[in-house]
């Protein structure tokens, strides 16, 4: 026998392996497993809240930035109205948590059936 016949040559390339899986990746229809559904459905739980206290955080800030412009550059006549504002604006930002809280709560509790349901499954497997 020839000594070339008996070698076996393998060429690795990770990069090569890497790029092949993603685009194999692109063609095969996604299972999505129990695990990945039970994280989206808890990730899914704090959207709604985090949105709404993000925008009240804003509106509360321009409120509180309006007042204190009012008071400090537009003169004394609309310093009155300037602390007015800005106490409004601070009652939004300190809103805007406790608003937080009582959203992810009533989402929590929305789909705490089908994230009990999920472990479930899951802890019997």
């Amino acid at each position: 026998m020839n000594e070339n016949e008996d070698k076996f040559n393998f060429s690795y390339s990770a990069k090569q392996q890497e790029e092949i899986r993603k685009i194999r990746d692109k063609y095969v229809p996604h299972e999505e497993h129990k695990m990945e559904q039970l994280r989206k459905l808890d990730a899914s739980a704090s959207k709604p809240g985090t949105a709404v206290s993000i925008a009240l955080g804003v509106i509360g800030a321009l409120l509180l930035g309006v007042g204190m412009c009012c008071t400090m550059v537009w003169g004394a006549d609309m310093f009155a109205l300037g602390v007015v504002v800005g106490i409004i604006g601070i009652a939004v930002i300190a809103c805007a948590y406790p608003v937080y809280l009582r959203i992810t709560k009533k989402q929590r509790d929305k789909i705490a059936p089908e994230i009990l349901r999920l472990t479930e499954e899951l802890s019997h497997q």
